[in-house]
Order: structure tokens, then sequence, then C-alpha cells
């Protein structure tokens, strides 16, 4: 993931203010922004998926109760399927993320759009530039921020789904947490149940 080669068509996010009210919204093509817009977004974007697995990354399933119309994991796949264009139901995931997410300060959500080809692999183990599978997933990041809307560093997110034997599962998510030992356990429960 680079500012040549990334995968991203959409970014959308909401701004919270410190009493954990909705400050401002935006969503547009990725391809629009200006090239150091892009670059600071995907390294934003990278500390999701590149976080260290097991430790700040964990692959998370969705209860059976939790795979069906009317869940959180209804508006992920929702929000995949309509490729982060329908600003309702945006609202929705933001109200419901605010809900459970616990802050000390004024944040913001970033989501990300992407679609990747998964080459095929060879016998040998090489890749070939053939696509074996299109992978459309979203990466949610939090972060908090600081004077005119400066996102920090990421403290909580997820990809979804998660990318498991070269392949999206929808019925796992991955989710980071920049410390492992402080993990935002209302949002899991909202996620996952």
């Amino acid at each position: 993931m680079n500012l040549q080669r990334n995968c991203f068509h959409r970014i959308a996010g909401c701004y919270y203010d410190e009493n954990g009210e909705v400050d401002g919204t935006f969503n547009i093509d990725f391809r629009n922004l200006k090239a150091a817009d892009k670059t600071k977004n995907i390294a934003i974007a990278k500390t999701i998926p590149f976080s260290r697995t097991n430790d700040q990354l964990r692959l998370h399933q969705f209860s059976k109760s939790a795979i069906k119309p009317g869940t959180f994991w209804q508006l992920l796949n929702g929000m995949v399927d309509c490729g982060l264009k329908n600003d309702a139901m945006m609202d929705v995931f933001y109200d419901l993320m605010s809900e459970e997410y616990q802050s000390t300060g004024p944040y913001v959500i970033y989501l990300f759009d992407g679609v990747y080809d998964v080459p095929v692999k060879a016998g040998d183990g090489e890749n070939l530039f053939d696509s074996d599978e299109v992978y459309h997933f979203l990466i949610c990041a939090v972060c908090p921020t600081e004077g005119d809307y400066e996102p920090g560093k990421p403290e909580f997110g997820f990809l979804f789904p998660a990318f498991v034997d070269r392949s999206g599962d929808p019925s796992r998510i991955c989710i980071f947490h920049e410390n492992p030992n402080c993990c935002q356990e209302a949002v899991l429960a909202r996620l996952l149940k």
C-alpha cells in the first residue's frame, strides 16, 4: 500500500468532539484526493492490516446470533456492498459506534473501501498475474484528533471481512487495538454478538 499502488476507491468518516457529539462527516472518492492527503490516509489505513498479528490485530468469529438481518454484521455487509456510497447507512454506523466507543477526547472514524484482486498462486508458490478472486473489504480506523481535525495514530479499528486462506471470510473480522491491554470491550460486544 503506497501512493502508486493502493486499492482504495472511497474514504468516509465522522469527526466527534470531546463530548462524543458529531462534529462533521465526509464521504469522497479516494482517487480525487491530493497526493499529500492520499499519502497521509494510506498511512492511517495501513496501520490496521499491518499491525502485529495475534497481538494488536486479532481474528474474531461472529456469533451465530450476529449473522442475521438487523445486526451490525448485516450493516457491515451492506457498507461493503455499496462501497460506502450510502450516506444513511454510514450515519447508522457512526451512531452505533459512538454509542459504545470510549474516548477521553475528540476523535475521528475513518472508513476505507478497498478492492484487491487476489493473484493466483502457481504450483511452485509464485504469484501469477491472473486474479483468483476479488476481495472487497472495509478498513475502519478510529484516531484521536488534535487541533484542526488532525488525526493521531489509530487506537482502534477493524478489517472486514477478514482475509483468511487467500479469501474474504464474512463470518469473521480482524479487530485492531493499538494497546492490546486496553480493549474497547463495549464495541467488541456490539460488533460480534
